[in-house]
């Protein structure tokens, strides 16, 4: 791993199974994302898209290889470890918000500081200082019902980010908005992560996406063939 890298793969495989019935997700994957990019994960569906986030995501281990993030080498992370790691070093953006509908805006925002130990009043001022930053100063009150889909996914930036974690993940995170939504949010998301120098990758099929990355890496039958 390069000194400016945030994560790496190194001759990273995944298969499921054994013998004649076993799976490559990913094989021979070597990569690395910088601090301050935006990088684009594209390749048709099973192309290993999502086994690679859940490998930098630390939900999944590799069958070999080393998945290192924030100098940590994921492979070597138990069940608790790997918790409190999600917690303190990464973020995550889903398609569909997984906002809590009993939670105000401030309270979605605020929840990773406070599973992360951080004192009440002070998550508080963390994620109202994230709400404004993501445009929604003044709904700090609102349930997520009470906002459209591209507000609830500003709000899921906001939470993603709160923790001013060293990698970003987001699955296809403008797979549930309309067009100008989707290009609203990438350009928030875009700017955030140039301000905070966090890495971001950015599992997608939509070329608008595609076109507000930094860069792109192209899976395809779990190979990169596109750096």
């Amino acid at each position: 791993m390069t000194a400016q890298a945030v994560a790496s793969c190194r001759s990273l495989r995944r298969v499921y199974g054994d013998g004649s019935t076993a799976v490559v997700a990913l094989d021979a994957i070597d990569c690395e994302l910088l601090p301050g990019e935006v990088v684009a994960l594209t390749g048709p569906s099973g192309s290993g898209k999502s086994t690679l986030l859940n490998l930098l995501g630390a939900m999944d281990a590799p069958s070999s290889g080393q998945v290192i993030v924030a100098g940590a080498d994921l492979a070597t992370l138990d069940d608790e470890a790997a918790s409190r790691f999600r917690n303190e070093h990464l973020g995550f953006v889903f398609q569909f918000f997984h906002l809590i509908p009993s939670l105000t805006v401030l309270e979605n925002v605020a929840l990773p500081a406070r599973l992360g130990g951080v004192d009440p009043e002070a998550a508080r001022t963390q994620a109202a200082e994230f709400v404004r930053r993501v445009g929604l100063g003044g709904k700090e009150e609102r349930l997520p019902d009470a906002l459209s889909g591209g507000q609830q996914q500003r709000v899921a930036v906001a939470r993603a980010l709160v923790n001013k974690p060293a990698l970003l993940l987001a699955d296809e995170p403008t797979g549930n908005l309309d067009h100008a939504s989707g290009g609203d949010v990438m350009e928030l998301l875009v700017r955030l992560v140039e301000e905070q120098g966090v890495a971001a990758l950015v599992a997608t099929h939509d070329p608008q996406v595609q076109a507000f990355s930094h860069r792109e890496l192209r899976l395809e039958d779990g190979r990169l063939v596109d750096r």
